[in-house]
């Protein structure tokens, strides 16, 4: 069976990052793998890999925003057996505050560091080369300096990177990951084994908050949600009664628009504003219960 590629070249990492996000998690159809490569410094090409053949006119329209900094998508095909290896094998490291993100191919380079995750690209969700995912690190980085928190909450996990990272910066503390998709469970389970984090972070299939391990009130000092901005205002109420008095809620998978209605519901709901970070089109917000 044969896959389909599409290409565009963008101006440079930033506008890379935002173009990688958005086929990632906006528009559709979804691809099966996101990539972002350099191409003749400083520019760098964005690659996407389809099923299906996916219409370029869809794609330029639904980035027409960006039209200044990236050139027009190709689409072209490739043999089924290549994209897996092409995905992964040259993704650099990615640097998220004191974070660092990493494939196995770069294994031996990056060594045991003690805030090294090692996480495949292709897999669920969460691989640090997004900006929402590599902007949650960073806000995690920056409040992990700051406060004390004793239990975590990976909300919608993916492939549970963000709840490595909290057990890997809070190293006495107990960490939760859940996603509604058992296959995302499967690879969180295995990266957490992974990155020798097993015993300190339970993974769980669940929607939201309806599980016994999360459904109790006032559970969690931080919950790390990398999702999407409908199921985030939903959930909002619920949020408010997972977190302690005190306790910060991490958002993220808003674009820079988005942002805006996400944290007014959450006002509503109780919780204020503690800290934002923008970057490539993307916001994260960290929201302290009252």
């Amino acid at each position: 069976m044969m896959l389909f590629k599409l290409r565009i070249p963008v101006a440079d990492l930033d506008t890379g990052r935002s173009v990688s996000g958005l086929l990632g998690e906006v528009i559709e159809p979804r691809p099966l793998a996101v990539t972002l490569f350099e191409d003749k410094p400083p520019a760098f090409v964005v690659g996407a890999y389809y099923e299906h053949e996916p219409s370029t006119c869809d794609i330029d329209g639904a980035l027409a925003h960006l039209s200044m900094r990236i050139g027009r998508a190709t689409v072209e095909t490739v043999p089924d057996e290549n994209w897996v290896a092409i995905s992964q094998a040259a993704l650099p490291p990615i640097h998220a505050g004191r974070f660092i993100v990493h494939g196995s191919h770069d294994r031996a380079r990056v060594g045991l560091r003690p805030l090294a995750i090692e996480i495949e690209a292709g897999e669920a969700f969460g691989t640090g080369h997004n900006a929402t995912t590599s902007g949650c690190l960073e806000m995690i980085d920056a409040l992990t300096r700051r406060h004390r928190f004793g239990r975590v909450l990976d909300l919608g996990c993916g492939t549970a990177i963000l709840a490595i990272a909290a057990a890997r910066a809070l190293p006495h503390a107990r960490v939760a990951a859940s996603d509604n998709d058992p296959v995302a469970i499967n690879i969180a389970t295995a990266n957490t084994h992974l990155n020798r984090v097993a015993a300190r972070v339970r993974v769980v299939v669940a929607a939201g908050f309806e599980h016994p391990l999360l459904r109790r009130p006032q559970s969690f000092d931080l919950v790390l949600a990398n999702i999407l901005p409908r199921p985030l205002i939903a959930l909002a109420p619920a949020m408010r009664r997972a977190l302690r008095p005190g306790g910060i809620a991490v958002l993220s998978g808003l674009l820079n628009h988005q942002a805006h209605q996400v944290r007014a519901q959450y006002h509503a709901a109780g919780l204020r504003l503690l800290s934002v970070r923008r970057h490539a089109g993307w916001t994260v917000l960290a929201l302290q219960r009252r």
